[in-house]
């Protein structure tokens, strides 16, 4: 009977430790995106995953050429990669624990005694040899859990560095595409600025030499020298701004600066319509999701680990070897010694230690709970804004097309006015600053929807899947 209430006692002991790993706190989540733009409604039912290179959906060479290169260089994902294999040693480590330890050490003495050691006995020698070899092996007995939980803690840390590494590969990813895009804008910003200098400079020669012939004045030819040199300040700050783009992309596919170069092409990016499915899908397309999900589960069964400091250890040793003090006779059967036993160990006070470090670790495991719904909902916030100005970039896109048409047409008549003597060059200069306002705009405004597109791609996880995912290489 007492061999029966002291099994039930530790069984109950035994599920107090083990409390099951808590799961991540519930996100008030939506049935569909409000976003969605109308034209991608059929790819949006389907929702496929996107391809892990997911940059070749664009169709642009030179992007595929710098992804690649940003894979094999990039001294940032080199540093995530290298945050993983730390986590992947640390699990190494605490496997280790559910294993026996063998240790062995050699130890060869001259000793000499003291005369009037306490104790010592009449015929004991004032000097003597001591050698002893000793193999001690140990296991602790993993009666509460502790052990399994602290593996499992380092396995689900482990998977969280795997997740975090894919985020760190996205989002470098994504930056570079991004960046890019951005350059490719300045290009045509650049190209658009060096037309209409040479058109403000064709309109400046003409009417210099109206002023010379007395048909113009002065305020006119200042005014046609302000556009011109404005548009040329213009023309070199967005060249600066070029570059430092350039500078940008060639520190993330891990090149030198001063010798790399992006060079300038009329392509441009077109934005496929992307599967977002639904938001649920989120929290196994995105990576960081994953990750606080798994940091959840650690934290969860460190809180178990504390718990159970509160129960005994049960330590098997045994310990044997040679030893002897004639280092001639020294391996003779008469010189073996071994011990062999269990070690039962519980700490009786501890000033709340124990009770403290517990409450520690579940405030680090609501920590990690928040922290979950925060990368939740960042998520969603992420793919709707995303969405947003996808949908109000086109239509807005459309607009200011149609607006640069009319101020297209609104310098044509302004300079025929002002050939006619019907109007002063002001009216050819507030047209001509309208319609560079406006084609530059329009330009930007392409970029941004570009831009978009791309950092939509992030916001659903790129081509990555908890399901899917294996440990990284």
């Amino acid at each position: 009977m007492k061999i029966l209430y002291a099994t039930t006692l530790a069984l109950a002991l035994a599920a107090c430790a083990q409390a099951p790993v808590q799961q991540p706190p519930a996100v008030p989540m939506a049935d569909s995106f409000r976003e969605i733009p109308a034209g991608w409604a059929d790819a949006n039912a389907k929702a496929p995953l996107l391809p892990a290179e997911w940059w070749t959906m664009y169709q642009d060479p030179q992007l595929n050429q710098l992804e690649q290169q940003l894979i094999a260089n990039s001294p940032d994902l080199a540093s995530a990669l290298a945050r993983y294999k730390q986590a992947q040693a640390a699990t190494g480590v605490l496997r280790a624990a559910e294993s026996p330890t063998l240790g062995a050490s050699l130890n060869g003495q001259r000793i000499r005694q003291s005369d009037l050691k306490p104790l010592r006995g009449a015929t004991s020698p004032s000097e003597y040899n001591s050698g002893t070899l000793q193999f001690d092996l140990g296991y602790e007995v993993d009666l509460w859990g502790r052990i399994s939980k602290q593996v499992s803690a380092g396995v689900a840390q482990e998977r969280a560095a795997n997740a975090d590494l894919a985020a760190a590969r996205l989002s470098l990813q994504i930056q570079l595409a991004d960046t890019l895009l951005a350059l490719r804008g300045a290009d045509a910003d650049i190209k658009l600025l060096r037309d209409t200098e040479a058109a403000y400079q064709r309109q400046a020669d003409l009417v210099t030499q109206r002023h010379d012939g007395g048909t113009a004045s002065g305020l006119d030819l200042a005014r046609a020298q302000t556009q011109l040199e404005s548009t040329r300040s213009l023309l070199r700050q967005r060249q600066a701004q070029r570059s430092v783009q350039e500078h940008a992309i060639a520190a993330l596919v891990g090149a030198s600066a001063s010798s790399f170069k992006v060079e300038t092409t009329d392509a441009s990016f077109t934005t496929p319509a992307l599967p977002v499915g639904v938001p649920s899908l989120l929290l196994q397309r995105r990576p960081d999701i994953a990750a606080a999900a798994l940091r959840v589960a650690a934290a969860s069964d460190q809180v178990g680990v504390a718990r159970t400091a509160l129960f005994p250890s049960l330590n098997l040793g045994t310990s044997a070897g040679l030893q002897s003090s004639d280092f001639g006779r020294f391996a003779q059967a008469s010189n073996l010694f071994w011990a062999v036993g269990p070690t039962l160990a519980v700490s009786l006070l501890d000033g709340g230690r124990r009770k403290a470090q517990i409450a520690g670790a579940e405030a680090v495991l609501d920590e990690a709970g928040q922290r979950y719904r925060s990368v939740v909902l960042t998520a969603f916030q992420q793919v709707e804004d995303q969405l947003a100005l996808l949908n109000n970039y086109d239509e807005a896109a459309r607009f200011d097309h149609q607006a640069a048409e009319a101020a297209g047409r609104a310098l044509d008549l302004a300079k025929k006015r002002y050939d006619q003597g019907a109007a002063s060059y002001l009216e050819v200069v507030t047209a001509q600053t309208a319609y560079l306002q406006s084609r530059r705009s329009e330009l930007d405004l392409s970029t941004r929807y570009r831009q978009a597109g791309v950092q939509l791609v992030k916001a659903i996880g790129g081509g990555w899947s908890a399901v899917q995912a294996e440990p990284a290489t």
